[in-house]
């Protein structure tokens, strides 16, 4: 086995090095290669002759995840609009949820409500959304109960996101609008 494998090695060496011409490597006279490593490089990759591994392996201008479209997402944008009077425990886009903190209205100090919005797709649709309303509710002394209830706040909520998002997304089709301009054919 130790022969087998040292006789693959000799062989592909024989075969990289037959593969030149006049058994120099490419690239192999040095008055026509850069001394400066940076000009190298750019000279290789102007030339095609070399990659960078980023742009190999799709992370050319990526750092950490990629959330550049968060604020064009019209959904994500709506959605935090109209939960704007509500504090966040946390609003994560890769995660696709936001999670309200318990609020409480002045009118009622007993009764407390926490939203949960989660995005199903990121198509303007009545189905993209998911809303679950939590209320909870606690006596005089201290005792909470917390449940989840499906009335009309998870429907309104639903309907004000899906109309705001609408209209975000009709004015960002109307600002990003180019018409199309057919060439002459005899050009």
């Amino acid at each position: 086995m130790k022969y087998i494998k040292q006789t693959i090695f000799f062989i592909s060496i024989i075969l990289i090095f037959s593969g030149c011409k006049n058994g120099k490597l490419p690239g192999s006279d040095a008055r026509k290669i850069p001394y400066d490593p940076k000009e190298r490089v750019k000279r290789n990759l102007e030339q095609g002759k070399g990659f960078r591994l980023n742009s190999a392996i799709g992370l050319e201008n990526k750092r950490g995840g990629d959330f550049q479209f968060a604020s064009s997402n019209e959904l994500w944008r709506a959605s935090l609009d109209v939960l704007d009077f509500m504090p966040l425990a946390s609003a994560n886009y890769s995660g696709g949820m936001i999670i309200t903190d318990w609020y409480t209205d002045s009118n009622n100090l007993n009764e407390s409500i926490k939203i949960i919005v989660r995005f199903l797709t990121n198509e303007i649709r009545s189905d993209a959304l998911s809303i679950k309303v939590f209320y909870k509710n606690c006596d005089n002394s201290n005792r909470c109960t917390v449940d989840e209830k499906s009335g009309p706040l998870s429907k309104e909520l639903t309907k004000q996101i899906l109309k705001l998002a609408t209209q975000y997304k009709q004015k960002s089709d109307s600002e990003n609008f180019e018409p199309y301009i057919a060439s002459d054919p005899k050009d």
